[in-house]
């Protein structure tokens, strides 16, 4: 039985930045990882072309900034070597292959009462902690959508966290489900290596460019957000013009507001646009079923695939081993309280990062959290 201060569930940007605030008042902590290294999702499951998408201004963890030459927009070799610069500098030491299987509240005890498995010796470890901070990410496992025949489907069926590349599906058919972010881009690195891509567009879209969201990120400090979302909505429409002919519908309310609201980001375009407006990449509505390799649209229209790549996104998978945390979080894993309140919950639970606001917002909730351990822990000594 391990008796720590705080113990931190999870070592991907969230974790770290908060054992880095601790460490900055002293307090002790344990941070535990189920993978074997940190930020693994960054490490192990992002395509070989991502770059942050904001501006690095706002991609900094606390106590930390990047070095001067670094490009405005990181890339993710560069984004892994800050995370790793990172832990040297606060000496934060993880205990990797650390899966947390329960964790409850102990009334009489008034404490977290833990239990992990370490698998890499395949025991069982137990702690007691006075603070819990649940920082296992918004993207802990991948969400794939059921559609009817998906498992008649011959060809390759992946999730955008196994994609790499394009380079082994030139000449394919693909087909890419989902456009946040990474569907728009993984179709654009697919036609780029000489794939016949498709891209499913279900749902209305905001398409910027990424100087449009560092000005409106810059401007929202200042101005109200209806009125920021007008000159972006403006300026997108000059730049891009009316895509609704290419089957992309604009959301009623502008793309910082439904950030704030939803937490879905704008997608930022690297070219897929121009693809899409050539006929280079076709826009398919939604899917009714899958026969074989035949994938059936709702509008009817049957074509062949050789690949199908879920863009779908991730879920959080908190609630599975998090008992007593219904103060904090709701059925899927994500804060009840509205942002900026969802950091924290009832005895000494927290969560970080799971506000779905990017790196700004997790170095925003380890702030928070470290300072308020810090008061709590004040107020027992005095």
């Amino acid at each position: 039985m391990e008796n720590v201060v705080v113990l931190i569930v999870g070592a991907g940007p969230a974790g770290l930045a908060t054992a880095a605030c601790l460490s900055q008042f002293s307090i002790p902590y344990v941070i535990v990882e189920r993978e074997s290294c940190n930020a693994s999702l960054w490490r192990n499951r992002a395509y070989d072309r991502l770059k942050l998408h904001l501006a690095k201004e706002f991609c900094e963890l606390p106590h930390m900034s990047y070095p001067l030459d670094a490009p405005t927009y990181i890339p993710k070799t560069l984004f892994v070597k800050y995370l790793d610069d990172y832990v040297e500098r606060f000496n934060i030491q993880p205990k990797y292959l650390t899966s947390v299987e329960s964790s409850t509240f102990d009334n009489d005890e008034k404490c977290w009462s833990i239990v992990a498995h370490d698998k890499a010796k395949s025991t069982i470890v137990r702690f007691t902690s006075k603070f819990l901070v649940v920082a296992s990410g918004e993207n802990s496992a991948e969400n794939i959508p059921m559609i009817p025949g998906l498992q008649s489907f011959p060809g390759d069926v992946i999730h955008s966290s196994s994609y790499k590349s394009g380079k082994s599906y030139s000449g394919m058919n693909a087909l890419v489900v989902g456009s946040g972010n990474s569907g728009m881009e993984i179709a654009y690195d697919l036609a780029a290596h000489g794939a016949n891509t498709s891209v499913v567009i279900r749902s209305p879209i905001h398409v910027m460019t990424k100087e449009l969201i560092r000005l409106g990120m810059t401007l929202a400090r200042r101005l109200p957000l209806n009125l920021v979302d007008k000159l972006l909505v403006m300026a997108a429409n000059l730049i891009f013009g009316d895509l609704s002919r290419y089957g992309i519908r604009r959301p009623k309310m502008g793309p910082m507001i439904v950030k704030s609201k939803t937490g879905r980001s704008a997608v930022i375009d690297v070219g897929t646009v121009g693809l899409i407006k050539k006929g280079i990449i076709k826009v398919q509505g939604s899917i009714s079923k899958i026969m074989g390799d035949i994938v059936e649209f709702q509008c009817s229209k049957k074509i062949s695939f050789d690949v199908i790549v879920f863009a779908t996104g991730y879920k959080s998978t908190a609630n599975i081993w998090l008992k007593n945390g219904e103060s904090m979080l709701n059925g899927n894993g994500l804060p009840i309280k509205e942002y900026p309140n969802h950091w924290k919950g009832e005895n000494g639970l927290y969560c970080a990062g799971l506000g779905r606001r990017g790196l700004a917002g997790i170095a925003a909730d380890a702030k928070n959290i470290a300072n308020d351990i810090k008061s709590v822990i004040g107020a027992m000594s005095d």
